[in-house]
């Protein structure tokens, strides 16, 4: 479905009674964030909200893609799947043997769909230049201010365009933006992105380099700028693929060169100066639930700034999941499957990036298993496709057990899985924003292989008892006081692996700490130990898997204990994953640590006394009470 503009996705919302308007004052610094983070984290993600007093000439629309229903809606399908069998059924029909006239007659219809969607430039003004602001300044927009260690107001849903110099081929990504005043802000792409490599090609030439930002219009745009599409494809193709209509563009006034969205609510337009300095940017509570650290990052300088008439500021906010984000990133999860299982690992049955793992964290992925030596191959065919090479753990499992039934797929896995021979590590490329790589952009990956083996992949000597209901581990807390808890819940669901949170207090704790913990007779049933920090509650385990994913990295924070029974030749195998903070004194680790996302006590205050007002019903309280106490310190670098 095309909607013709925002306001027709919103008046579709409303409709479908998903929105909420908000018609009391609320402050764009803080306080739409905070209210945004309560309503986003109710069941099914709540409902989109419509701020409508921000003290600027904008109301702000928050949330709107934050369920899987309004995600549905915004890409105008009954469910995400349908866009996924679309695509496998488009790829069947193209690859498909054509022998004869009739076969080659098929495809025309399809041939002439695929022209359809191509974006096309049309001539004069679009709905987004009808107000043209005389002095260009962006503070006069409601840009919103999220966390409160940020560096400052950021433009969290930019549409931005770039273009290649040598080719003219377009880009359109989604970066963050920091404004410094009127006319100035960030530029945040990183160096794997397609924008930063226009940029480089810029710089060569000594050019300064076109770039627009669009805010608002068809719901669709948002999500094609954050989907991960090969370089050469067009995302306004599968945008105008998505919406089964073409997206029309017009040319910029400012920079002609680039063009963008007719229906765009609003567009700024400026330009990079590859002579410029870099400007300092950040921090920035990010969709890790962890501050990113400032660093330098190119000037945006702003050119013009229009708007339609009526327009509305569309935002976001990410932080501890769940968050918005979540449902953009499921999106991507349902639509690329068929792409990735068609071209590049065929016997992939389906993909699970759990809202835990925060996207690139953690992958479960299902396959059709049918030789030794395939979950490998299927490793190394999804680190090197796309966006999946920033992949951390990689979960292989095959059979029937649904991919989201966890409890009963974890314990296929843990079932098939020898921590000793079926745990792969590897190191590569890795997202800018993980905290945990020594090296920023590079760490370590593990695959854990959790399909059926074959009798060539066995290693018979080894063996696990049962697990029992987890009792006997009360003697973890007595005989070492630095554990302060102790999740056995997973035992009682055949799942041999306990979490266990630990007050690391000197170098090489944490593997001597396991080597200890697997000499004692009741760990001879555990395959897996999760050490998280001391500040983390181990049974709280949706968090304590948020905190172990973002801490880890796999390659050098491993430590498998292995013993033999001389007596019976039985072998034991029980791998340690640190999950903790790392710290120069005891981990050597030499990069600032990041604190946790949380909320401060004023704005948590200020909403709860308006909460009233706003028309919400029942006072949701923060959810950032629950993380106050796992902070270290209230600043974004946390002090080693």
């Amino acid at each position: 479905m095309a909607y013709s503009n925002l306001q027709h996705f919103i008046d579709t919302l409303e409709k479908e009674g998903e929105l909420v308007r908000i018609r009391s004052y609320v402050d764009p610094k803080l306080e739409i964030a905070e209210i945004t983070d309560r309503i986003s984290k109710t069941a099914g993600g709540g409902k989109a909200l419509l701020f409508e007093n921000t003290g600027y000439d904008f109301p702000v629309l928050m949330n709107a893609y934050g369920s899987e229903r309004r995600m549905c809606l915004a890409l105008g399908v009954n469910h995400l799947n349908d866009i996924a069998n679309e695509i496998e059924a488009l790829f069947k029909l193209m690859s498909s043997p054509k022998e004869g006239i009739l076969d080659k007659l098929r495809l025309l219809p399809k041939l002439s769909q695929f022209a359809s969607w191509m974006p096309k430039v049309i001539k004069g003004k679009g709905a987004c230049q009808e107000i043209i602001m005389k002095d260009p300044d962006i503070t006069k927009l409601p840009v919103i201010t999220c966390w409160p260690n940020d560096g400052g107001p950021f433009v969290t849903l930019p549409v931005i365009h770039t273009k290649d110099p040598n080719t003219n081929g377009r880009n359109v990504g989604m970066y963050r933006m920091q404004v410094f005043g009127p006319t100035l802000t960030g530029m945040h792409w990183h160096k794997h992105k397609v924008s930063a490599k226009h940029f480089a090609e810029y710089k060569k030439l000594g050019k300064k380099m076109p770039v627009a930002v669009a805010l608002g219009g068809d719901p669709v745009y948002a999500y094609a700028a954050t989907a991960p599409l090969p370089e050469n494809v067009d995302e306004y193709m599968l945008a105008g693929f998505l919406r089964k209509k073409k997206v029309e563009l017009v040319k910029c006034i400012s920079q002609p060169e680039i063009e963008v969205p007719a229906d765009a609510d609003f567009v700024i337009e400026g330009f990079v100066d590859p002579a410029d300095a870099l400007i300092w940017e950040g921090p920035f509570g990010d969709h890790t639930g962890y501050y990113s650290l400032p660093d330098w990052y190119p000037r945006f300088h702003i050119t013009a700034i229009t708007h339609k008439k009526n327009p509305v500021y569309p935002a976001t906010i990410v932080g501890i999941p769940p968050q918005e984000d979540a449902w953009l990133g499921k999106a991507t999860e349902r639509i690329f499957l068929a792409p990735i299982k068609m071209t590049m690992v065929p016997e992939i049955a389906d993909m699970d990036m759990p809202v835990e793992g925060v996207f690139h964290n953690l992958v479960i992925t299902k396959i059709h298993k049918e030789y030794a030596g395939q979950g490998q191959k299927v490793m190394n065919a999804m680190w090197g496709a796309g966006q999946m090479m920033f992949n951390k753990i990689l979960v292989l499992a095959d059979g029937t057990i649904p991919i989201g039934d966890y409890e009963q797929l974890a314990a296929y896995v843990f079932k098939n899985l020898n921590p000793a021979t079926d745990i792969y590590f590897s190191q590569g490329p890795m997202d800018v924003l993980d905290h945990s790589c020594s090296k920023m952009g590079f760490g370590g990956k593990m695959c854990l292989d959790g399909t059926h083996k074959f009798d060539e992949e066995k290693e018979d000597a080894y063996q696990w008892p049962l697990p029992g209901n987890g009792d006997s581990f009360d003697v973890l807390k007595e005989k070492f006081p630095e554990i302060s808890e102790v999740n056995t819940g997973l035992l009682k669901k055949n799942i041999p692996c306990i979490i266990v949170s630990v007050e690391k207090n000197r170098k090489g704790h944490i593997p001597s700490l396991h080597e200890q913990v697997c000499s004692l007779p009741a760990i001879r049933c555990i395959k897996m130990i999760l050490y998280v920090e001391h500040t983390v509650q181990a049974n709280d385990l949706a968090t304590a898997l948020w905190r172990f994913c973002n801490n880890l990295d796999p390659k050098r924070d491993h430590f498998l204990f292995q013993s033999r029974d001389e007596s019976t030749g039985q072998q034991f195998a029980c791998i340690g994953l640190d999950g903790t903070r790392k710290t120069k004194a005891y981990d050597n680790f030499q990069r600032d640590w990041p604190n946790i996302i949380v909320a401060d006590p004023e704005t948590i205050t200020s909403i709860d006394k308006k909460w009233d007002q706003l028309g919400l019903g029942k006072l949701i309280p923060s959810p950032s009470l629950k993380f106050q106490d796992q902070m270290y310190g209230s600043e974004a670098v946390v002090q080693s």
